[in-house]
């Protein structure tokens, strides 16, 4: 298929700095120096290190959760799957059944860790956990949202509905959305 070599020597760090910080990011400076003696400067963000989350949610066999909130990013409301950050002391699945219930107001019996994945891996350092959540319970948890979110049911019939929506644009949901038809066609 392809001659991808497995065996190739990571680039040596020669330096490592922090040029910039925020409240979530750090943005570090590497002195790279590659396998055949090109050197260069790369920068790249850093998170918390912990992960984050993302969870879909069956209400039922052919209906999913979605909700709408702010992006700051884009100055938009979007509409989206739930997700977050995983807290210190926590794991995936924990960090998913407590962001399900801040932000939809329900909790799951059962988890199914779906897919882990990596956002702009050249310039982040960023996991997530992608899990879909079944035999859902009511819970709310108070979250760290400035206002209440919209939560939206979608069928899963109406997949390509969802994704000819100009407000359904995050590439992590639509990953995942992706992956969860894969997944539902699996079961059949």
């Amino acid at each position: 298929m392809s001659n991808i070599n497995k065996n190739k020597k990571l680039p040596q760090i020669h330096q490592r700095k922090v040029i910039a910080k925020s409240a979530l990011f750090k943005i570090e400076q590497l002195d790279l120096e590659f396998s055949n003696g090109e050197q260069r400067v790369f920068e790249r963000m850093t998170g918390s290190g912990r992960g984050a989350v993302m969870i879909v949610p069956f209400i039922n066999d052919h209906e999913f959760l979605l909700v709408r909130e702010y992006a700051a990013g884009t100055h938009t409301y979007e509409l989206g799957f739930p997700k977050g950050l995983i807290d210190p002391g926590e794991t995936p699945d924990i960090a998913a059944n407590r962001e399900l219930k801040e932000e939809v107001g329900y909790g799951a019996n059962h988890l199914l860790p779906l897919y882990n994945l990596s956002m702009a891996p050249a310039f982040f350092n960023s996991k997530m956990a992608i899990f879909i959540a079944q035999d859902l319970y009511p819970e709310v948890l108070a979250g760290d949202e400035p206002e209440p979110l919209d939560v939206v049911r979608w069928s899963i019939f109406e997949l390509d509905a969802l994704l000819a929506r100009e407000d359904f644009i995050e590439a992590r949901c639509v990953a995942a959305l992706l992956l969860v038809e894969k997944w539902k066609k699996g079961q059949q």
